[in-house]
C-alpha cells in the first residue's frame, strides 16, 4: 500500500472493522463501543495481521473529541456551568485529591517512585468526557440538572489537567525525571492562569459577539453545506486556534466554542448539522483507544489491572458519592455523577504520554492506564444501568437510607418553607414536583393565573432560583414524608408530580393520600406501559408526552379546518 493513501486506509480500517465489532457486540447484547474498542485491539500493532497507522488514528479521534464538545457546548451554557459551581467545583476538586491519593498508594505498593504515583493517580482520577455524553445522551438526560452536574464536574477536571500539563515539566526535574530542573514553577503556572483567564474573557467578551453573528451571517446564504462547513469551521477552528495562542486544550476551547455559538438562534440546527460527524468521529476516538492496548498486560500483570479497576470503577465512584451526598445533593444525583466518573479517558492518555516523555512514568504504568480505560469504558454503560436497582435496594435498607439523608441535609434551610410564606398560599394550594422543562411551565403558567403552589425539588440550584422569583420551594425528595408535609400537603387541593423520574412516584402518591385522603393527583410519564400502571396504582390523571402532543397537534388542525369552514 502507497505510503499517501495510509489516511484513507486507516479510516476505512477504523471505520469498516468498528462497525461489524460494533453489530457484533450488539448481537451479544454488549454496548457498541466495546465493539469499537475490540476492533481497535484487531487493527493494532499488538495484534498480528493489519496493522493501521496508530499516529493518524490518534489524530483523527482528536477531532472527534473535538466535536463532541462543541456539541457539549451547544447544549451547555454558561449559565448552566455557574448554577453547578457549588457541587461540580468543591466535588471534582475533592476527588481529583482523593483518587490520586489512591493512584499513589498502589504506585507506592508496587515500588514505584514519587513522581511515577503523581503521574499514575493523577491519569486514574481524571474521567472521559467524551463516554459520559454518550452515556447521557443515550439515556436522555443530558440536559437534565443531574446531567448538567455531571458534564460541569467533568469540565472542571479538563480544567484542573489543564494546569497539570503545563506544571508537569516544571515539577519533572524534581521528581526525578528529565525536566527542565531550571524552569521556575511559579512563573509557568501563573502563565498558563493568565492564557487560560485570557481564552475564556476572549470567548465570553468577543465569542459571544463575534461567532453567532457570523453563524447568522451564512445562514442567510440559504445553503445547507456552507452552513454545515461553517459549523464544523467553528469547532474545529476555534479549537486549533485556542490551543496554539493561549495554550488550552483542543476539547476545551471546543466546549467554549459551543457555549458562545449556543447565544445564536440557530445553535439548535447546528447541533443537529454536526451530529453525523461527531457520531463518526467518536467511533475513530474509541477505535484509537484500542490501538494503543498490548493485550499481554492482563497475561503478565492481572493483579495490577484488577487493582487499577477497582481504583477506576469503586474507589473513586465511592468517592465521589459520599462527596455529592455530603454536598447537600439528592441521592439520585450522587448515583448519577458516580456512574459518571467510573471510567477514564482521554486526557489520562495525554498524561500518561507526557508522563513517559518526562521519564516520570514506567511503560507499565501506560499500558495499566489503558487497560483501566478499556476495562472501564466497556462496563461503564453497565455501570450506569445500575443506578436504578441500586437506587431500588438501597430503598429497601432504612439503615443506610437514614445514614444518606442525614449526609444529604443536615440541618439544610432549605428544607423548610421560608418563614415570611403568608397562610393564605397554604391552603387548597398546589404542590408541584420537579421544576425542571416542564414544571417551569407549569409554574409559570399557575403563577400566571393567581393560581398558589408550593414547589418540591431535590436540587438545590432550582430551588434558589425559584425562592429569588418568590415562590414558596422546599429542597428534597418528595417520597419523603418530611418534605410533603413542610409543603403542607395535607392542606393542599392537588399534587402535581412534572418530575421525569418517574422511579418514586408511586411512593409520593401514596405518602400525599396518606396525609391527603381527598387530595388530587396528576403525574407524567414517557412511555404508555408504565402510565398504564401508574393510573391503575395511583388513580390520578397521568400524562404521556407524545400522546399530549398529538392531541394537542389534531386539535389544533380541527379548530383551524372549522374556522376554514365558517370563512
Amino acid at each position: 500500500m502507497h505510503h499517501e493513501l495510509s489516511l484513507i486506509t486507516t479510516i476505512a480500517a477504523a471505520l469498516g472493522f468498528g462497525l461489524i465489532f460494533g453489530m457484533l457486540a450488539v448481537r451479544l447484547k454488549l454496548p457498541a463501543l466495546v465493539g469499537y474498542l475490540a476492533a481497535g485491539v484487531f487493527i493494532g500493532p499488538a495484534t498480528p495481521g493489519f496493522v493501521a497507522d496508530i499516529g493518524l488514528a490518534s489524530q483523527l479521534a482528536e477531532i472527534g473529541v473535538m466535536l463532541l464538545m462543541f456539541g457539549v457546548g451547544l447544549h451547555f451554557s454558561l449559565k448552566d456551568l455557574l448554577d453547578v459551581r457549588r457541587i461540580a467545583l468543591p466535588g471534582a476538586l475533592l476527588q481529583i485529591g482523593v483518587a490520586t491519593g489512591m493512584g499513589m498508594a498502589l504506585s507506592w505498593w508496587w515500588g514505584w517512585s514519587l513522581g511515577a504515583g503523581i503521574v499514575f493517580g493523577l491519569a486514574l482520577s481524571v474521567a472521559s468526557t467524551v463516554v459520559l455524553l454518550r452515556a447521557l445522551e443515550a439515556r436522555g438526560v443530558l440536559d437534565s440538572m443531574n446531567g448538567r452536574i455531571a458534564v460541569g464536574w467533568l469540565v472542571v477536571e479538563d480544567l484542573v489537567m489543564v494546569l497539570v500539563l503545563v506544571m508537569l515539566p516544571a515539577l519533572a526535574g524534581p521528581l526525578g525525571g528529565k525536566g527542565d530542573a531550571g524552569l521556575d514553577l511559579w512563573p509557568a503556572l501563573g502563565m498558563t492562569l493568565l492564557q487560560v483567564g485570557g481564552f475564556i474573557a476572549f470567548m465570553l467578551i468577543v465569542g459571544r459577539k463575534v461567532f453567532p453573528w457570523f453563524l447568522w451571517r451564512v445562514a442567510k446564504t440559504a445553503s445547507r453545506e456552507l452552513f454545515t462547513l461553517a459549523v464544523i469551521a467553528a469547532a474545529v477552528g476555534i479549537a486549533y486556534a485556542s490551543s496554539s495562542l493561549f495554550g488550552v486544550s483542543f476539547a476545551l476551547g471546543a466546549f467554549f466554542a459551543g457555549m458562545v455559538l449556543r447565544e445564536s438562534e440557530l445553535s439548535h440546527r447546528a447541533a443537529e448539522e454536526s451530529l453525523p460527524l461527531r457520531d463518526a468521529f467518536s467511533v475513530l476516538f474509541f477505535v484509537s483507544v484500542g490501538m494503543l492496548f498490548d493485550p499481554m498486560v492482563l497475561v503478565d500483570n492481572p493483579l495490577h489491572v484488577l487493582g487499577v479497576v477497582l481504583v477506576i470503577v469503586v474507589g473513586k465512584s465511592l468517592a465521589a458519592f459520599i462527596l455529592v451526598l455530603a454536598l447537600r445533593y439528592p441521592l439520585n444525583t450522587a448515583l448519577t455523577v458516580s456512574a459518571s466518573l467510573a471510567q477514564i479517558g482521554e486526557f489520562s492518555f495525554i498524561l500518561a504520554a507526557l508522563g513517559m516523555q518526562l521519564g516520570l512514568l514506567p511503560e507499565l504504568g501506560q499500558n495499566l492506564i489503558l487497560a483501566g480505560a478499556i476495562i472501564s469504558i466497556a462496563l461503564n454503560p453497565l455501570v450506569f444501568s445500575s443506578i436504578e436497582p441500586v437506587q431500588r435496594w438501597l430503598g429497601t435498607q432504612d439503615h443506610l437510607m437514614h445514614l444518606a439523608r442525614r449526609l444529604e441535609r443536615p440541618a439544610d434551610p432549605l428544607a423548610e418553607l421560608p418563614m415570611t410564606t403568608s397562610r393564605e398560599k397554604l391552603s387548597n394550594q398546589v404542590v408541584l414536583v420537579g421544576f425542571g422543562r416542564v414544571g417551569r411551565r407549569i409554574a409559570d403558567d399557575l403563577t400566571a393565573r393567581g393560581i398558589h403552589f408550593v414547589l418540591a425539588e431535590q436540587h438545590r440550584e432550582l430551588v434558589e432560583q425559584a425562592r429569588q422569583r418568590g415562590i414558596p420551594a422546599v429542597v428534597g425528595n418528595a417520597a419523603e414524608p418530611a418534605v410533603l408535609i413542610q409543603a403542607h400537603i395535607h392542606k393542599a387541593a392537588m399534587l402535581v408530580i412534572a418530575t421525569p423520574d418517574t422511579f418514586d412516584v408511586r411512593k409520593m402518591v401514596e405518602i400525599a393520600k396518606a396525609l391527603n385522603p381527598s387530595i388530587r393527583c396528576v403525574v407524567r410519564t414517557h412511555n404508555d406501559k408504565e402510565a398504564e400502571l401508574l393510573r391503575a396504582e395511583t388513580g390520578g390523571r397521568v400524562f404521556v408526552g407524545e400522546e399530549e402532543l398529538a392531541s394537542s397537534m389534531t386539535r389544533h388542525v380541527l379548530e383551524t379546518l372549522q374556522e376554514q369552514k365558517r370563512a
